[in-house]
């Protein structure tokens, strides 16, 4: 007898005894929640020719971006494809492979392609969600849940995640009142849905709302916090409403606290420990000896070249530690990563002249620092991330030409940032000090 899911799609290989821990798998990998690894491995013990837990494992461990989770992708993806079934699940093992293999884009078409056919496929809208976000795929996040969203109404099991993923794509296209309306419904529908907690975050974010997002996200954190592996990045979005309000005190606390307080060595939480203590080193803010821990664990990814993304998050880490051997070597791994043939060298192409500038910045060589950035700020949505993590580019780039003394262009960076953001307290100050600048001289 077929097992089916809970929307009625067939699971090859599936036994009723493992049907119950696929689902735990696939419900925890839609809220950022529980242990999806565990519960995958579970329903494969009860099952070893279950192909979509196999399936689902494997995309756990290749969007996780950790250098030596690639390879256990790719063994994963080994053993599904002697046990796939339907040609729904010959695709999903496709992708894995392509995922595995660097090929984001090619795997984010298959999945692409599942859901246009099979727009309940959650692990397809998922996986693909992901694989958009890691791209840089801005269109991409809106079209490929909203072409599947009519086909799903409240009452099936999962529609918050939906729901929550549309919104995010929303936000990243600009649709800040959609993307509000539609992440409070998935939030409202399901607590523990990080992914839609931070959508909503998001949008308050660009629209410079920033108390307005400290009590949104204060509101209720044990819900998207507890046992949930997205928590690290929502604290860091609260984090980042504080550093606009320049709440140093409060952004510092939540550094040593939910942030960073336990070294993570993981890099998605490594990315956001740089990315809040570079905003403070911008600053000029003493921090410590916080990055000495947060560099050290981020060596292991200086000679690794495997996701531009998180390079740059290291590149911080050494410039703010001081470790310039692992910045060069960071460098030259990234000069190998632009000769591979899988995106990452696309992605690379972005990264390698954001790394060369954050090392002329922490290097005082603030006009190189300028050409650099002002090279891929228009473009550095190809790389991978949100509008939100990005901006660290900017930021940079104009106060890289604050210190440069180059008075037209750290006015014009502001007047621009100024337009974009103009209800936060942070353009204001990056304008007045820009204006300070050509009085002075």
């Amino acid at each position: 007898m077929t097992i089916h899911d809970s929307l009625g799609l067939p699971l090859g290989g599936a036994t009723a005894a493992s049907l119950d821990a696929y689902e735990r798998a696939v419900g925890g990998f839609q809220r950022f929640g529980g242990d999806p690894l565990a519960s995958a491995d579970a329903a494969i013990a009860a099952a070893p020719g279950f192909v979509m837990a196999h399936v689902l494992k494997g995309y756990l461990y290749a969007l996780s971006t950790e250098p030596r989770a690639a390879k256990v992708a790719r063994d994963i993806h080994a053993a599904a494809k002697v046990f796939s079934v339907t040609p729904r699940e010959t695709a999903h093992v496709e992708a894995l492979g392509e995922l595995a293999s660097g090929n984001w884009n090619r795997a984010g078409a298959i999945l692409r392609a599942i859901s246009k056919e099979h727009p309940l496929d959650t692990l397809a809208l998922q996986a693909g969600h992901q694989v958009d976000y890691f791209t840089g795929n801005t269109a991409s996040l809106r079209d490929r849940i909203a072409a599947a969203l009519p086909a799903w109404d409240k009452s099936m099991p999962g529609y918050h995640s939906t729901l929550g993923m549309h919104a995010f794509g929303l936000e990243e296209n600009g649709d800040y009142a959609a993307a509000e309306a539609a992440g409070r419904q998935a939030v409202a529908l399901e607590p523990r849905n990080g992914w839609a907690q931070h959508a909503v975050a998001h949008v308050m974010e660009m629209q410079s709302r920033q108390k307005e997002g400290i009590q949104w996200m204060r509101a209720n954190p044990d819900a998207w916090s507890r046992d949930n592996f997205l928590q690290v990045h929502n604290w860091w979005h609260l984090s980042i409403f504080h550093y606009d309000l320049s709440e140093v005190d409060a952004v510092l606390a939540l550094y040593d606290g939910p942030i960073y307080g336990s070294r993570s060595k993981l890099a998605l939480n490594m990315v956001d420990a740089s990315a809040i203590l570079w905003r403070l080193f911008l600053g000029c803010v003493d921090v410590g000896d916080r990055w000495g821990p947060l560099a050290q664990n981020w060596l292991p990814f200086a000679t690794a070249g495997n996701y531009a993304f998180n390079d740059v998050h290291a590149m911080m880490a050494f410039i703010g530690a001081g470790k310039w051997d692992a910045a060069r070597s960071l460098l030259d791994a990234q000069e190998e990563a632009l000769r591979g043939n899988d995106d990452n060298a696309g992605f690379t192409r972005i990264g390698h002249p954001f790394a060369k500038g954050l090392y002329a910045f922490g290097r005082g060589d603030y006009a190189q620092a300028v050409r650099l950035l002002e090279s891929i700020s228009a473009i550095a949505s190809r790389f991978g991330g949100s509008h939100v993590q990005r901006d660290v580019i900017n930021l940079t780039l104009i106060e890289a030409a604050i210190r440069s003394g180059d008075r037209e262009k750290a006015r014009a960076l502001t007047a621009g940032r100024l337009m974009s953001h103009p209800d936060s307290p942070l353009s204001r100050l990056f304008s007045a000090r820009a204006q300070a600048l050509s009085i002075r001289e």
